[in-house]
């Protein structure tokens, strides 16, 4: 008797049939689609509904969350979205790059209480009487919490682009559109995905103040646990506090198990290396999506939509930029540009000066500059102390797959953790140890910016390719030469950009950090952030506009004069 193996239409025939494990992921999908249906119907009912006190029954919890989790998913993909546009556009326009990325080091610098309040307006005036302009609002308060970081990994990834991969492009005349999908997205992978989940970290960080939101001097609020959280804090009620905490971790790493886990383990195709690792990431769910039918039937029905855009993208042209560029012309149209931008930027900061003289005058900018001083000095220790601490657990995290896949949930929830949610126990802490808020703020303002560094670390040495990794073992490289030569030079861009964010988030947390608020006890610290905040409390506009002003003159100009030059220092020597 002869065995033979299946043919193609015996092995098409036994793929087409439908397993359990179809039948999960079939199933697990349309439970998904119909949560999501059911939340969103709350985002329709009338303005009325959404004043009044938070109902803190712990029995609402369940729905809470998932309304805050929607809202955290929405304000992810037009991060995503932006990511792409905004970090692609500062790439490869050379002068859209000089205002893209200082407007970015203003964008991250602005506290999110800031766009709230441009955001309410707008969209209750788009969505009358419907909770809907809130939920919007309540969006792009978080896309704001997650968007800038994503778009400073990804503009780093695509401007240190390996030189091979960009001669690859050009040989084979790729169009610009084939290029980023084929090129460039996957080259900045393992970071956007890590840099995304951090942003996502981010986002949970100012749920309460997206979530309660005050128009006109009145104050509504959202269904979410951020709400609720804030509501509990507010009353003092410690055990309403507690069931906070514990939704948040189980969302937290429910939430890693079934998306950012699956996400990491699957951007590990895209590591550019000769050989492959010997261990590598694992996820239960991704496993589980490869053994279904269902991806592949997937790719099957998207694939005439795949290459009808891939025609489409024809009309952007190929990739054969001129490798050098008349000097006369780039002088004349870098002139013409900087007259354009420099025109605006006048004509803002006039119209800027005008209002502000008209209610307070321009000596409201003395205050603020020297409380931004001290503000600056705990950011400045925040970053060295998160440097000192967070790059070698991250190398030695990121350098093992085993360790990532322990400590990722772990470091997850601890980046995911509202600092709001601390204040009963920092407030406690404080009051006995005699300890002053000005020392105490640091450590408040650390959890929500020293993430950004150990992430970006991770996401650095995951990064190197594990055959350089096996040649220094085999040279004997070893102790502080490795270093040097390998780890230090390999997450340096990573670093710049996590040390970049991380130096943008602890100007922002700053006006959570420097003002702890629980029940009758209120602890204010001296510095920027506190001014802000005491300046959106009590809606002063023009004192609002100052501070958010110096605090954007900070970052910019930290960022200009510091971490751009790491920057450049990036892109011309340490690009795998």
């Amino acid at each position: 008797m002869s065995l033979l193996k299946p043919g193609p239409a015996r092995a098409a025939g036994r793929a087409a049939g439908v397993s359990r494990v179809d039948l999960l992921v079939a199933a697990a999908v349309l439970v998904l689609l119909y949560l999501a249906l059911r939340v969103g119907q709350g985002t329709t009912v009338r303005f009325s509904t959404a004043r009044g006190a938070v109902d803190t029954d712990p029995a609402r919890l369940p729905y809470d969350a998932a309304r805050s989790l929607l809202r955290m998913f929405v304000a992810l993909a037009l991060s995503v979205v932006f990511t792409f546009g905004y970090a692609y556009a500062a790439a490869r326009s050379r002068r859209l790059e000089r205002v893209l990325i200082p407007a970015l080091d203003i964008l991250q610098s602005v506290p999110v209480l800031a766009f709230l309040t441009v955001a309410v307006s707008g969209f209750l005036a788009l969505f009358p009487g419907s909770v809907l302009g809130l939920e919007c609002a309540a969006v792009v308060a978080i896309f704001t919490s997650q968007a800038w970081n994503m778009t400073f990994g990804f503009y780093q990834s695509l401007v240190s682009l390996p030189p091979e991969l960009d001669e690859l492009s050009r040989s084979f005349r790729f169009s610009r559109w084939m290029r980023f999908w084929k090129v460039e997205l996957p080259s900045g992978m393992i970071g956007l995905v890590w840099n995304g989940m951090l942003s996502f970290g981010g986002g949970w960080f100012f749920l309460v103040a997206s979530e309660a939101i005050t128009v006109d001097n009145e104050r509504y609020t959202l269904p979410g646990v951020g709400a609720y959280a804030g509501a509990a804090i507010a009353a003092g009620d410690l055990g309403r506090v507690g069931w906070a905490i514990a939704t948040m971790a189980v969302l937290v790493v429910g939430v890693n198990f079934l998306f950012w886990r699956p996400l990491t383990a699957w951007a590990e195709r895209f590591k550019n290396e000769q050989s492959e690792a010997g261990e590598v990431q694992r996820s239960v769910v991704l496993d589980l999506l490869r053994r279904s039918h269902w991806p592949a039937l997937l790719r099957r029905l998207l694939r005439p939509v795949g290459h009808g855009l891939a025609r489409f993208g024809r009309v952007f042209g190929t990739d054969d930029r001129p490798l050098a560029v008349s000097p006369a012309r780039r002088r004349t149209g870098d002139a013409a540009f900087a007259v354009a931008a420099g025109g605006v930027v006048l004509w803002g900061a006039v119209d800027l000066g005008r209002y502000l003289s008209e209610h307070t005058g321009l000596g409201v900018f003395g205050e603020p500059l020297l409380l931004g001083l001290a503000t600056l000095a705990r950011v400045v220790v925040l970053v060295a102390a998160a440097t000192v601490v967070w790059v070698p657990i991250g190398v030695v995290i990121g350098f093992s797959p085993r360790l990532t896949r322990i400590a990722q949930p772990v470091v997850q929830v601890l980046a995911s953790f509202p600092a709001n949610f601390l204040f009963p126990l920092v407030v406690w802490l404080l009051l006995r140890t005699g300890l002053s808020i000005d020392v105490g703020g640091v450590l408040l303002m650390a959890l929500g910016a020293q993430w950004y560094i150990l992430f970006n670390t991770i996401a650095g040495a995951m990064a190197i390719p594990t055959d350089l990794r096996e040649a220094m073992d085999d040279l004997g490289v070893r102790g502080l030469q490795r270093w040097r030569r390998l780890i230090l030079p390999g997450i340096f861009p990573a670093y710049v950009t996590g040390g970049i964010t991380a130096s943008g988030g602890a100007w922002n947390a700053s006006i959570v950090s420097e003002v702890v608020t629980f029940g009758g006890t209120t602890l204010t610290a001296t510095g920027l952030g506190a001014y802000i905040a005491r300046a959106t409390a009590d809606g002063d506009h023009p004192r609002l506009l100052a501070g958010v002003a110096v605090m954007s003159v900070y970052v910019v100009a930290l960022n200009r004069l510091f971490w751009r030059r790491l920057y450049r220092l990036a892109e011309r020597r340490y690009s795998l």
